[in-house]
């Protein structure tokens, strides 16, 4: 995510100072114009707006706090925008954490919308945070974004995020079956999109979960793992305020049983796969 991104911002004539953990992944980005950094600490000293997006909560402490970390490198002035997902609470207690011992300002603000949103600057990215970081930001992070909304105060974002993939995760889960049973029951699968148009069932989800499943070509464009690790968020939040979860429970459950038989790296699509005669598993 964070390379479409990276090049977007160039593109648009902005600056650019860059660190990644996998600098392999940067060689394209170097080449179009930005700086690479030695450090995270480095970025921070350079930029007044900071981006992050990496793949978990351990990730995002490591950048931001480890040795040669964001913090290293953070003051009074400057935001720090994550644009990882991670737990609600974790992210507030972070963002407290870096304003205190630096100044420095944290918008969370976890993006939906995969690689192809992220590289045509169609992303919903959902924002927690006070005002003033978020008006700070907004410029540039207007340009990676379809929608950019401040939903409330640290962790809105995040907790907004869970939402989002409450949503996801349990109709992808729910498209799978409705797939699986039109193959089953002799429809072309393939052509449900159009019988569905401008009806109550059409959604972009759908429409772009059919080829995949359908064909049975489960090449990522986002990983299992990432939604597991999301939903045992959700259901870490549901317990935490007493919500009641059922439907998302069993969709949590599904993936989780497609990781745990070596499917972590597969495509989202690929729950369909446990409904199948004969499933992957």
């Amino acid at each position: 995510m964070g390379r479409p991104m990276a090049l977007r911002l160039l593109k648009a004539g902005f600056p650019l100072v860059v660190w990644g953990r996998n600098p392999d992944r940067l060689r394209d980005v170097v080449d179009a114009g930005a700086v690479l950094a030695a450090s995270p600490a480095d970025v921070a000293r350079a930029a007044a707006i900071v981006i992050t997006c990496v793949s978990d909560t351990a990730a995002v402490e490591a950048v931001v706090f480890g040795p040669g970390g964001i913090a290293e490198g953070a003051s009074v002035g400057r935001v720090l925008v994550d644009m990882s997902t991670i737990h609600p609470a974790r992210s507030r207690a972070m963002a407290q954490r870096l304003r205190q011992a630096t100044g420095m300002g944290w918008i969370d603000a976890p993006v939906s919308g995969g690689p192809q949103g992220a590289a045509a600057g169609t992303m919903a990215v959902m924002a927690g945070g006070e005002a003033v970081d978020f008006d700070f930001v907004r410029p540039v992070v207007a340009h990676l974004a379809g929608a950019f909304t401040l939903m409330g105060p640290s962790g809105a974002g995040q907790t907004t995020k869970m939402v989002n993939q409450v949503i996801v995760g349990g109709c992808k889960s729910v498209i799978a079956e409705a797939i699986q049973l039109a193959m089953n029951a002799g429809i072309d699968a393939m052509r449900l999109p159009e019988a569905f148009a401008g009806g109550r069932a059409d959604s972009s989800l759908l429409r772009q979960s059919i080829p995949k499943m359908v064909s049975g070509d489960f090449t990522p464009t986002g990983h299992l793992r990432t939604m597991m690790k999301d939903l045992d968020i959700v259901m870490e939040l549901a317990r935490e305020t007493r919500t009641p979860m059922p439907m998302t429970g069993l969709a949590t459950e599904m993936h989780r049983m497609m990781v745990s038989h070596g499917h972590a790296d597969d495509d989202t699509t690929s729950v369909i796969a446990l409904l199948r005669d004969k499933p992957l598993l």
